[in-house]
């Protein structure tokens, strides 16, 4: 069941939840300027965070990670097992806020916004746009699906698959995933299921710089393939994941020997960088048929295009369904314009790019 975000008034009620007076004053601010959203309650910590959901039964909480009496993150983990809901978590672009951000998405928060570290008032301002954003997303966030990804950090971890039997990759195959929202854990199931002589995997993870250095070491910990934080000139090898740096686009092109990691600083595309259609327009520019294009839970549009024009070359295309992502934005878009080949769920995506890139699967097929 998808949470509609709307209360009986039609607005989405937000409580703030943060130690910094000037931070609930700013993100109050930013909120009730919105004429479908306001601000229900503020809390100065989770203790009396704990009280006025009760109270005020807001749609979507903004948590800072760093307070007195009880951590974000040990709030955000009673949270999502007693009453599952959308958390943007407030913070810090730093690499220890960075890790302990990607944990608060690994335990079910919905997404994160950085708090920014100079000129406060002008840089929360500025990011007005995202939070708005960000909240009416929320408001319509698959619950169901955070509280799934929150149940699994509460059981044994998920042991990587290392070998498949009876499977033997294409040399020419090449994997290309999208995702945003949701997609830091999604990419995860994904890849706990490929093998280490799985073919090679570029990704586009929307997500800032000195996140996606953590996320791409946390990757590397977690998976049997090799996860790198992509670099410009790498050669991309079988075993292997390339992960899109933070302000950056990632591109693949020919070099003399095979496939290589190319990185671009040219503008934003569809409000991201990096993008999910640059990556995947970069595919096509290579005439590569033998690839397969994955776009997964996001808000926005971003690899729509990219994923049809993967299609038009003959490539094979999947989308996530909506009912295993945590934002059907991304894939949905895809599917209005009818990029995709097949619609799968989350669980069942490795599998399928296992099959399709399986030189005995296709030796039996023919």
């Amino acid at each position: 069941m998808l949470n509609n975000g709307r209360n009986p008034t039609g607005k989405i009620r937000v409580l703030v939840v943060d130690d910094s007076a000037v931070i609930r004053q700013l993100l109050s601010q930013i909120i009730n300027a919105e004429s479908d959203m306001e601000v229900v309650g503020t809390a100065s910590d989770p203790l009396i965070a704990r009280e006025k959901i009760k109270q005020l039964a807001p749609d979507v909480l903004t948590l800072d990670i760093e307070m007195p009496r009880m951590d974000g993150i040990t709030f955000l983990r009673n949270l999502m097992r007693l009453r599952p809901m959308p958390v943007i978590m407030i913070s810090t672009l730093t690499q220890v806020g960075a890790d302990v951000t990607l944990e608060a998405l690994n335990i079910g928060a919905f997404d994160f916004l950085p708090k920014p570290r100079e000129n406060l008032g002008k840089g929360l301002m500025e990011y007005g746009d995202d939070i708005t954003r960000k909240i009416r997303a929320a408001a319509r966030a698959n619950v169901r699906q955070l509280e799934r990804t929150s149940e699994q950090t509460r059981v044994a971890p998920q042991k990587p698959v290392t070998r498949v039997a009876d499977y033997s990759p294409r040399p020419d195959a090449l994997i290309a995933i999208g995702a945003s929202t949701g997609g830091t854990e999604a990419i995860k199931e994904v890849l706990l299921r490929l093998p280490e002589n799985c073919p090679p995997v570029v990704i586009t993870q929307h997500i800032p710089a000195v996140f996606s250095t953590s996320y791409a070491l946390r990757m590397d910990n977690t998976c049997a393939m090799h996860v790198h934080e992509a670099s410009a000139n790498q050669k991309i090898l079988p075993g292997n994941v390339y992960i899109a740096p933070g302000d950056f686009h990632l591109l693949v092109r020919r070099s003399s020997d095979g496939w290589v990691t190319a990185l671009s600083s040219a503008p934003k595309v569809n409000h991201h960088r990096p993008s999910a259609d640059v990556m995947f327009d970069s595919i096509v520019d290579l005439a590569l048929p033998g690839a397969i294009g994955v776009l997964l839970t996001g808000m926005g549009s971003d690899g729509a295009q990219g994923l049809l024009h993967m299609k038009q070359i003959g490539c094979h295309t999947i989308i996530q369904d909506q009912e295993s992502s945590v934002v059907w934005g991304m894939p949905g878009a895809a599917f209005q314009i009818d990029a995709h080949c097949e619609m799968k769920s989350l669980d069942v995506i490795a599998a399928r790019l296992l099959a399709l890139t399986n030189n005995r699967t296709r030796i039996r097929e023919a």
